[in-house]
């Protein structure tokens, strides 16, 4: 059947995300997943599908919705159960399959779920193709498999193992090296799909751990984002268990946030710094991130003889510019590290990795690591926002902010360069709300910066 969707249903370049039962149903889903196997037998695309999952506890519900959608369309699935996000998405990619669906809402809480498109390259579909299926979606009505066509599951329970020895084998990792650094990590997996893979993997590494939240049965304890804001528990547990980094990972494991050895959270941005130290250090070159990243990313890119060049927000975004660009390593600022090395796509189990060789490379505590560079003060608030009176709202914010570079490709980026500040307002992808982003080297100009912009907003609005 031809799928209408729903108006509270966010639909974006990171697929498409709901509340649980309203409008996010299994029906919903199946015609969703049924559609999208129609669309790649479509265009000549007849491998499996890989299906994979996050922790939360209506994901089995969906994942069975997605199978059997697939299969009515005739296509083969492979079930790889609950592994993180970029484990789905490095299968894929190995397997030189049809595509993918994560059933995953990243960071939402618990009452959401969603499903991540994923094409045969093993990575998300970008801006064309999604436009693409959406009309595919809108107008088409593929056609069933008869009973004898129906495609067939199996299960693939060592997609994780692959993945961990891919990571153990780059380059940019010297398993030695970090446990002769012998730093203690306190993690936090918020009880998603990152638990069992992480403390595998910190095995594999020869690091001593200990764990909060590690079983993943979705009953997430806190807001599962991995914000600064979000992370005061994870800095108690540091403390208690005496570790020289604290560790925390969203639901689906794509993004990773540091905490130091005193406790306190160094917020998401600094993820994708230390990350490309490690990089660039062995091998220099350019440095994609998005519009919405810490100044700290250019600093640390200079520093190696490097530059960085942006995009609009999302992964995909970044990683099609990486593709363009042949960089070295990107990511966003909210903990997503893409190496293509590995793969194009944010993965939290390497930025594990990566972090823990930047800190034997410098052989210090986190604390001492980011001294080294630059501080920014970096605000971020999510308002509730008409999307309809954005365009008057960059108006006006212009108008204000007079002398700043301005970039549209994404919302409105305005940048003071000589005072190395910034700002960014635009349209969530994932949530239905207007993000605001600012930065500065002292707290107090980025509130006034973030505040100054909300009166505006709230102004036209």
């Amino acid at each position: 059947m031809v799928v209408q969707l729903p108006d509270n249903l966010m639909v974006s370049v990171s697929g498409v995300r709901g509340r649980v039962g309203d409008p996010l149903t299994p029906e919903l889903v199946g015609a969703i997943a049924a559609a999208f196997g129609g669309f790649l037998r479509a265009r000549e695309r007849r491998g499996s599908v890989y299906v994979g999952r996050d922790s939360r506890t209506s994901g089995p519900m969906f994942q069975r919705a997605v199978t059997a959608g697939l299969q009515s369309v005739g296509v083969d699935v492979v079930d790889l159960g609950v592994v993180p996000t970029p484990t789905v998405l490095l299968a894929v990619e190995e397997a030189g399959a049809a595509g993918g669906l994560a059933v995953t809402a990243s960071h939402n809480p618990p009452e959401w779920n969603a499903l991540k498109l994923i094409s045969g390259e093993g990575m998300f579909l970008d801006a064309e193709e999604a436009a693409t299926f959406r009309d595919f979606l809108a107008g088409e009505d593929p056609p069933r498999a008869s009973w004898d066509e129906l495609g067939a599951v199996r299960e693939d329970s060592e997609a994780w193992a692959r993945h961990r020895e891919r990571i153990l084998a780059l380059d940019y990792v010297d398993a030695e090296a970090i446990a002769a650094h012998g730093l203690r990590v306190a993690l936090d997996c918020v009880h998603g799909a990152g638990g069992p893979p992480l403390a595998d993997l910190l095995r594999a590494l020869g690091v001593s751990f200990r764990g909060m939240g590690m079983e993943p049965d979705g009953l997430f304890p806190r807001d599962p984002e991995p914000t600064a804001a979000n992370l005061a528990g994870l800095g108690e547990w540091v403390r208690e268990v005496g570790a020289g980094v604290g560790m925390a990972v969203d639901p689906d494991a794509d993004r990773l946030s540091l905490v130091d050895e005193t406790g306190v959270a160094v917020g998401e941005d600094l993820t994708l710094a230390l990350a490309a130290a490690a990089v660039l250090r062995r091998t220099p070159g350019v440095v994609v991130t998005n519009l919405s990243t810490s100044r700290v990313v250019e600093d640390v890119a200079e520093a190696f003889g490097s530059r960085v060049v942006r995009t609009p927000v999302g992964e995909v975004n970044v990683a099609r510019r990486m593709q363009a660009e042949a960089a070295v390593v990107g990511g966003e600022g909210n903990g997503g590290v893409i190496l293509p090395a590995l793969h194009y796509t944010r993965d939290a189990p390497l930025a594990v990795a990566l972090i823990l060789q930047h800190l034997a490379d410098e052989g210090t505590f986190l604390s001492e690591a980011v001294a080294r560079w630059p501080r920014y003060v970096i605000r971020k608030e999510k308002i509730r926002f008409p999307r309809e009176a954005l365009s008057e709202a960059f108006d006006a914010l212009r108008e204000d902010m007079r002398g700043a570079t301005a970039d549209e490709t994404d919302g409105l980026r305005l940048d003071w360069p000589g005072r190395r500040s910034w700002l960014h307002v635009r349209a969530s992808g994932t949530e239905p709300v207007v993000r605001i982003i600012a930065e500065a080297p002292e707290s107090k100009a980025a509130d006034a910066l973030l505040r100054r912009t909300a009166d505006l907003l709230e102004g036209v609005a």
